[in-house]
């Protein structure tokens, strides 16, 4: 075949399995759907006080930040970004990229290079992609199973290893087992990177994440990894860990040191963000509330779900064609929900993933219902 009729025939055969994804531009108010699929889980993007930070910071810095953080990129909000993340989750240090996939990239293909790499099989994509970056041997194993991560790294030949998991799974919405990942990791002299992407914000006293609640932040042997695009309503990510580690990320990493810096609007936002939460903020506690309201919605339903570690509440449909038709159904009935598929999940776990926001009321809840039902009612399985 020629290259675009092989392209076309591939996009066919996806378009088949129901696995073709469609881009979808929404409206500022997404179309008048009750959004519950977006990761604003404190509902912050929209605040006020994020505004007018990032428009205090575009006005003061301009609009990009010019140039990579070790030439023109870093600018005072980036330090002080820098200070108040590691204050806030109790870590060492902090480094700031533009994203938080790069921050995965950066922390797994730099620490675990020619060593062992050990990862979770429910690990988000960039961390499975930072494996493969890594040029060390990887090891998968089965979710949240310490004792095939201990036997992994007892019989490693490999002088270094990293032990790569979630804290609060993405799709499924659980925790892993982190006092447990830890205890195996420092017993043989490995280090455990924990991507707190959809733990920020939500998880422990304030949201400072589940490494703080789990009593094991500021543990040299821990290295963090967050974004800012979710809890806390702006873009970019961040490392959080000893001094060692961040110098190694600055000298050698190469999605930082080849990367353009986090832009000042996104930094001025993520500061705001934290001031709200540092000031002991009940919006953790009311996203995690109104998360196992939603799973009770389903669970009273009939619906395949479980008990919410975070705000993440998956509805397990099978197949991406019962997932596809049920997201539709949602739409119908005023409800934007996420709707995932192979390869983001495994093949017959295709579901809706609800995701929770600390600002949702009563009456969104009492349309949420209504969709579910409507999804209950049909059982769409073709």
């Amino acid at each position: 075949m020629e290259p675009l009729e092989q392209l076309r025939a591939d996009t066919a055969a996806r378009e088949r399995a129901g696995l073709r994804r469609i881009l979808r531009p929404r409206d500022p108010d997404h179309g008048g759907l009750l959004d519950l699929a977006s990761n604003d889980y404190l509902g912050l993007s929209r605040d006020p006080r994020l505004i007018e930070a990032a428009v205090r910071a575009t006005r003061e810095w301009g609009t990009g930040s010019t140039g990579s953080r070790l030439v023109t990129g870093s600018t005072r909000l980036h330090a002080e970004l820098e200070e108040r993340l590691a204050a806030f989750t109790g870590a060492a240090g902090a480094l700031v990229f533009s994203s938080g996939y790069l921050a995965n990239l950066a922390a797994v293909a730099t620490l675990g290079r020619g060593g062992l790499v050990v990862s979770d099989a429910g690990n988000h994509a960039s961390l499975v992609d930072a494996c493969r970056l890594a040029r060390a041997r990887v090891v998968v194993t089965p979710h949240g199973d310490v004792a095939a991560v201990e036997r992994a790294l007892r019989e490693r030949s490999e002088e270094r290893a990293v032990v790569v998991t979630d804290s609060v799974f993405s799709v499924d919405g659980d925790l892993a087992p982190l006092p447990g990942l830890h205890a195996a990791a420092v017993r043989h002299g490995a280090l455990l990177v924990v991507d707190e992407a959809h733990a920020l914000g939500v998880v422990g006293e304030w949201g400072r994440g589940a490494v703080h609640e789990a009593g094991l932040a500021g543990n040299p042997s821990i290295v963090r990894t967050v974004t800012l695009s979710k809890s806390l309503g702006s873009q970019g990510g961040a490392v959080l860990g000893a001094p060692e580690v961040i110098d190694t990320l600055i000298d050698t990493g190469r999605s930082f040191i080849f990367d353009t810096g986090l832009a000042p609007a996104c930094a001025g936002a993520a500061l705001a963000a934290l001031a709200i939460l540092e000031e002991g903020s009940d919006l953790p506690e009311l996203a995690r509330t109104r998360a196992r309201e939603l799973a009770g919605l389903a669970g009273e339903l009939g619906l395949e779900s479980a008990a919410p570690a975070a705000a993440v509440v998956p509805v397990v449909l099978g197949t991406p064609q019962a997932a596809l038709a049920a997201a539709a159904l949602c739409a119908e009935h005023g409800v934007r929900v996420g709707c995932f598929r192979p390869p983001s999940v495994p093949e017959g776990r295709s579901c809706l993933r609800l995701t929770a926001r600390a600002n949702l009321g009563c009456d969104d809840l009492a349309v949420i219902g209504r969709a579910l039902a409507a999804v209950a009612g049909t059982k769409v399985t073709a």
